[in-house]
């Protein structure tokens, strides 16, 4: 199967019920989405794919052929996703940082879809579970990347 990453063409042999997330992370060594629940609920493995927030954790390989797929290593090459992480080093959003780059992601696609997002839609939006609980540094961010 050929995939699209990053801008990236790469040639993976894999069983087509393989969540992406695992061959991100096994076969291609992109480390920087993480395995948090499994199941599609905490957000930790969020990738834009074809621009949308996906959880890896869920999606089978056979779904993602002929889609574009950015992680957390190429987000600084998008203008959009270069405001997010300014905005949130700038917000010192990060605590222990093991969900950040899923909320990056979820944040970036929002303001692709939506430059100027009102506080419903970054709610509506940012629903990634963060342990340490940064959820008001992470509002103040994505306001701070829409104003930037």
């Amino acid at each position: 199967m050929e995939l699209t990453i990053n801008g990236t063409k790469y040639q993976v042999d894999i069983e087509l019920d393989t969540p992406l997330l695992w061959v991100l992370r096994d076969e291609l060594g992109m480390t920087g989405t993480k395995y948090g629940c499994g199941l599609a609920q905490c957000g930790a493995c969020t990738v834009l794919i074809d621009g949308q927030a996906t959880r890896s954790c869920v999606t089978p390989m056979e779904s993602v052929a002929g889609s574009e797929i950015m992680t957390i290593e190429a987000i600084t090459e998008d203008p959009v996703g270069q405001k997010v992480v300014e905005a949130w080093v700038s917000n010192q959003v990060p605590q222990c940082g093991y969900c950040q780059s899923g909320q990056v992601m979820a944040a970036t696609a929002l303001l692709k879809e939506s430059p100027q997002p009102t506080d419903d839609e970054i709610a509506g939006a940012m629903v990634n579970l963060c342990r340490c609980g940064t959820y008001n540094a992470i509002a103040a961010a994505v306001r701070h990347a829409a104003q930037s």
